[in-house]
């Protein structure tokens, strides 16, 4: 049986993909990929934290994402509805001291320097309209939205043991270009965009950390320049992403 990974090992793995005291850390997980763990998801986490120290923050997806609208509707309550996007995420999601956004399909949980702030305005209803909207909650990327704020902060995204069809900022490049093409035209359809392609074309470019953690293979980069230059290849070359 493999010897389980440390707290320290994984403190040291954080460390060398790149990861930085005060940095916050939207994070994309497969919690099986990083092998056994000396105390569990606890212990990933808390190897998070000391990596990114007191001033850091973590946000992590606790998304229901259930078949149906009127499932994720009738089944939500921010308290208590489970992540359905891994065991980390809802492991975290249950940390005391961890905040999370109220949304009914979309919500975000984050935990340490000004958590509860980071994740308290989901419901409000300003910005940029997407197809997850839904009354009475806010605009599920709009300008109060906890991964938009990641993205206008500069915050990184950390991929453990995930590939680019997990990338929920993708979604995030769809929003903007449907909303820049709806002020040209009011009936511009919303237009899905095939995450594996762009992750490809992103990796090529080169600007991110890769690594090992534990077992996993881990990418880190700046959600910003990841969001921008993929809506300006889309904007400009739009053909081998769309569907």
């Amino acid at each position: 049986m493999k010897t389980p990974y440390t707290r320290e090992r994984l403190i040291r793995d954080f460390t060398d993909l790149g990861i930085e005291k005060g940095d916050t850390l939207f994070i994309h997980s497969s919690f099986k990929s990083l092998g056994p763990v000396d105390g569990g998801a606890g212990t990933v986490i808390s190897a998070l934290e000391a990596v990114i120290g007191e001033d850091g923050l973590i946000l992590m997806p606790t998304f229901s994402l259930l078949p149906s609208r009127e499932e994720r509707v009738a089944s939500w309550d921010v308290a208590t509805t489970p992540s359905t996007v891994g065991w980390l995420t809802e492991f975290f999601r249950q940390m005391p001291g961890t905040y999370r956004s109220d949304h009914y399909s979309h919500a975000v949980a984050a935990r340490g320097k000004d958590a509860e702030i980071f994740v308290a305005d989901h419901l409000r209803r300003e910005g940029y309209q997407s197809p997850w909207d839904h009354h009475p909650w806010g605009k599920t990327y709009g300008t109060h939205s906890p991964m938009f704020r990641a993205y206008k902060t500069n915050a990184k995204l950390l991929m453990i043991g995930v590939d680019y069809e997990t990338s929920t900022y993708i979604h995030l490049v769809e929003v903007i270009h449907w909303n820049k093409r709806l002020a040209d035209d009011a009936q511009a359809q919303f237009i899905g965009l095939n995450r594996p392609a762009l992750g490809e074309f992103w990796e090529g470019l080169g600007q991110l950390r890769r690594g090992p953690v534990g077992d996993s293979d881990c990418r880190l980069f700046h959600i910003k320049m990841y969001v921008d230059t993929l809506l300006a290849e889309v904007e400009c070359n739009p053909e081998p992403y769309v569907g």
